[in-house]
């Protein structure tokens, strides 16, 4: 299986930024192995679009989008779930 490229919005590297030292590690190793799988457990497709996932880190989502074609995976949120979908 081929390995996807991680990119981050600049918007999305900013949310991490905020996030708590410990969630930071978490959500960057969680993002790392989208990498080699971008369907992991526990993802879920997010309604209305056609490429958007969620994975979930304890409280937190992380919104991402897959293109096959450059096989390429794009972060584009990284939140606390009361915040992630607004």
């Amino acid at each position: 299986m081929a390995s996807y490229r991680i990119e981050w919005k600049k918007s999305a590297y900013k949310e991490l930024q905020k996030l708590p030292r410990q969630i930071i590690a978490k959500v960057v190793a969680a993002v790392a192995d989208l990498s080699s799988n971008p369907h992991p457990t526990g993802s879920k497709k997010l309604t209305g679009s056609e490429h958007s996932y969620r994975i979930r880190i304890g409280d937190y989502r992380v919104v991402y989008e897959i293109i096959e074609n450059k096989l390429m995976i794009e972060i584009v949120r990284a939140r606390h779930r009361k915040d992630v979908y607004k």
